[in-house]
């Protein structure tokens, strides 16, 4: 299993992905498997079901933004969801307009809340974003 940045915990247990989860990744890198130590393939969402966790990768502010609608609207379905938004760091020297503060900025105006962040990789960061308590449906 990978191991990214200096906990030595594997990814797939930073970010939670547990074999019951139905997974929807959104311009994951080709690596991402590789990145996991798994394959999750069997794990990934079929057309129409709605996801239990969600992991985007945004190169851009505007990619992002366009991203979150889908995902804003998956969340009013699913309030449980987890949510993963990944972006490249700064250390990995590709440009790019989006940071770690305007994610959190656009989150907080839009029903939801950041609450762990972690290294993904080399170049991508990641931020865990879920509903409020006081905004999931029971």
């Amino acid at each position: 299993m990978s191991t990214s940045g200096y906990s030595g915990t594997p990814l797939i247990n930073k970010l939670g992905i547990k074999p019951s989860l139905k997974v929807l990744l959104i311009n994951k890198p080709a690596d991402y498997y590789d990145l996991l130590g798994i394959d999750i393939s069997k794990q990934l969402v079929k057309q129409k079901e709605i996801p239990d966790f969600i992991h985007l990768f945004a190169k851009n502010e505007k990619e992002f933004v366009t991203e979150m609608k889908t995902i804003q609207a998956i969340a009013k379905k699913n309030s449980e969801v987890i949510i993963w938004v990944s972006w490249y760091k700064k250390a990995a020297k590709i440009p790019t307009d989006i940071t770690e503060d305007s994610i959190r900025n656009y989150v907080l105006k839009n029903e939801l809340v950041d609450i762990k962040v972690c290294a993904v990789s080399g170049i991508w960061s990641g931020l865990k974003l879920v509903v409020p308590k006081a905004l999931r449906i029971a």
